[in-house]
């Protein structure tokens, strides 16, 4: 990372809206429809201020690109190369923060702390090629592998390992495979509805086994599905 100039990042940053982007359409949308890619490039920026020692001016430098972009960078976190940032609005990246190489982030994210200790690492670590999905929430000085996909709305509190998919509040593991297409969040299977599922119909059947033989139980629950009945119905009208 060292061996390419701070420009060279600049335009790699600038080229990954073409590359991940089909709603574009023209170079020129890149100076006033990417928050992401400006963002990026007043970190680049701030981040070399920040190294060479004028902190307070970095700090001012990311202040007015937050206004401009409504994206939150502190500049001495660490961000790879051909990092892109999709709409951008909502993004927060904290101070020890690192952000690998290829690494492609949503709108809504926070690279967020746990804690409120000076001179500790208090932020996550995102390996390469990994895709956050909108709304992600990663906290705590944690690990989340290379190749991972961590869906949206997400709260990650634990390390994920390479080549995971992580899905839900708090975050887990799913053992599905990660499909090869990072965008495909619509194949990412919803383990909440799943499990809810699950409870429903073992509900029933629990509630079957006990009224087939207590016919008092079945007089009641009968009342209480009239009653649910007439609920829905004043829901309707």
């Amino acid at each position: 990372m060292n061996s390419v100039s701070l420009w060279e990042k600049i335009k790699e940053d600038f080229s990954q809206p073409i590359l991940h982007d089909p709603a574009i359409n023209s170079k020129v949308e890149l100076f006033f429809n990417y928050p992401g890619v400006w963002a990026l490039a007043n970190y680049r920026i701030a981040h070399a201020l920040h190294v060479k020692g004028f902190k307070t001016l970095a700090r001012a430098l990311m202040g007015i690109s937050q206004i401009i972009t409504n994206t939150d960078i502190h500049p001495a976190c660490t961000i790879g190369r051909r990092v892109f940032i999709d709409h951008a609005f909502g993004v927060v990246v904290g101070e020890t923060a690192i952000v690998g190489d290829d690494v492609l982030i949503y709108q809504g994210v926070t690279l967020g702390g746990v804690s409120l200790d000076r001179g500790v690492k208090r932020h996550p670590t995102i390996g390469n090629h990994t895709v956050i999905g909108s709304g992600a929430k990663i906290l705590g000085d944690i690990i989340i592998g290379e190749n991972c996909r961590i869906g949206s709305n997400s709260v990650v509190v634990k390390s994920i390992p390479d080549d995971s998919t992580a899905v839900g509040l708090p975050a887990r593991i799913i053992d599905k495979g990660r499909d090869k297409n990072p965008m495909a969040h619509n194949k990412i299977p919803d383990i909440n509805k799943e499990l809810f599922i699950y409870m429903f119909k073992r509900i029933k059947i629990l509630e079957e086994a006990v009224l087939t033989t207590n016919k008092d139980l079945k007089i009641k629950d009968d009342e209480l599905e009239a009653i649910y009945k007439c609920y829905l119905e004043s829901v309707k009208e």
